[in-house]
């Protein structure tokens, strides 16, 4: 049987989520009421700071540009995972805890190494 604090958590859970729901839903209502609608031909043409299109946009890019934002993506999760750490740094285990985060970043450098290595990192002239 749950108790009333419990369900007192709980009822802060819903109230939350209901208010995420809200934030999430409010602004697309907001746009399809107040937003004119259009139809027509230059309505279905791709629009690019209003500049006129120039060839097709299926054209393929390099891996490397791939690569880069891959290793952005998982250095900028990584940093997110510091902070927390950083936080609860000075608790007591103050050996443990450096330890761990050299080893942490210390993976985050190879990871670094490897790319350097591959030559991820270096510039090609397309021709």
């Amino acid at each position: 049987m749950m108790t009333a604090q419990a369900l007192h958590d709980f009822v802060y859970v819903g109230v939350f989520l209901l208010a995420a729901a809200l934030f999430a839903v409010s602004p697309l209502i907001a746009s399809w009421l107040i937003g004119g609608r259009s139809v027509g031909v230059k309505r279905a043409e791709t629009y690019e700071s209003g500049m006129p299109a120039i060839g097709s946009a299926w054209i393929q890019f390099s891996v490397a540009y791939y690569i880069y934002a891959l290793i952005f993506l998982a250095f900028d999760v990584d940093v997110l995972f510091l902070f927390p750490v950083a936080l609860a740094y000075d608790k007591g285990f103050f050996v443990r805890d450096f330890v761990e985060i050299v080893i942490f970043i210390g993976i985050l450098s190879l990871a670094i190494v490897y790319a350097w290595r591959k030559g991820v990192f270096t510039w090609q002239k397309r021709r």
